[in-house]
């Protein structure tokens, strides 16, 4: 357990260091929201960029981590869908209630897995990220068009987003020059690198000062749906193929991760553009995030 705690003890203490930051509102209302914009396009693609285009992508079993990853979450995002019923949503609050279900924390992720597991943890990482963000993406998309709450011009400007998304771009660049032996020439290589050993540590502190904690106030059947689903059945499932499939440790353990993180910070902002139920989406963003520092030391220790 303390090797666990030891690893991702300083990323959650990242995260609360950037809520302190947030409720005071330093260095100001206006720094943060740049910021976010600078490690989203640009410091977390070229982390992206630089562990794609010169990892041993054959140390990884693509296969099999695609098919508990992205089974696993398109399973329980049908899963909500058939107990949308049951759960007496609003289509507003269904979308942020299924975000929150499907939706993972890539810093988090990434941070955790580079943390227990060196450099082929991060590439493990990488290719997951390469796997379930575009796949992610498309199902949370597709939830806000059939729950109705957003229009057809809507639906045009959310394609061209999704096009656009700068971790897919970057997936696709990483995984283009790993394909083609063009790797990272030159000094590209070092430039890249550092700006990617930027991302992760102010992506943690974005994450903590994009939190709400007065938004903790409201519980409801939907926020207790969602965090069932992302914190205990998600990972649970997971677990049990990885066993199945029987993936060697650092597969394993980063797959679980992946399972487990709490959702995206960014859901918040596509609940507001497209319809959602912005004030439930940051009650589950800040409810997980916080049970995921509980949640994801037990969930590695049970596997360790």
């Amino acid at each position: 357990m303390e090797s666990i705690t030891g690893a991702l003890g300083p990323l959650f203490l990242l995260i609360l260091l950037g809520a302190v930051l947030g409720y005071w509102r330093w260095p100001s209302d206006t720094f943060w929201p740049h910021m976010e914009r600078l490690i989203y396009f640009v410091l977390f693609p070229a982390m992206l960029v630089g562990t794609l285009a010169t990892a041993d992508v054959n140390q990884v079993p693509v296969g099999r981590l695609a098919l508990v990853l992205l089974g696993a979450m398109v399973l329980f995002g049908l899963l909500l869908w058939c107990l949308r019923g049951w759960l007496q949503l609003t289509p507003a609050a269904f979308t942020s209630v299924f975000q929150g279900a499907v939706r993972f924390n890539t810093y988090v992720g990434v941070a955790g897995a580079a943390a227990l597991h060196g450099s082929l943890g991060a590439t493990t990482a990488a290719v997951a990220v390469a796997l379930m963000v575009p796949v992610v993406n498309v199902m949370c998309v597709a939830s806000f068009v059939a729950a109705g709450t957003l229009g057809g011009a809507s639906v045009g400007k959310s394609v061209m987003a999704l096009i656009k998304n700068p971790l897919i771009l970057a997936c696709l660049a990483g995984i283009g020059l790993n394909l083609t032996g063009i790797g990272l020439p030159g000094w590209s290589k070092d430039t890249v690198e550092l700006l990617g050993r930027a991302a992760l540590p102010l992506g943690l502190v974005a994450v903590g000062v994009a939190l709400r904690p007065a938004a903790l106030l409201r519980i409801d059947r939907g926020v207790l749906a969602t965090n069932s689903v992302k914190l205990l059945l998600m990972p649970a499932l997971v677990l049990a193929l990885t066993w199945i499939l029987q993936l060697d440790t650092v597969s394993r353990d980063v797959a679980l991760l992946f399972a487990a993180l709490p959702t995206a910070t960014s859901a918040y902002i596509l609940a507001r553009q497209l319809g959602g139920d912005a004030e439930l989406m940051a009650a589950i963003i800040t409810g997980q995030t916080l049970l995921a520092m509980l949640t994801l030391p037990f969930w590695l220790q049970l596997v360790s």
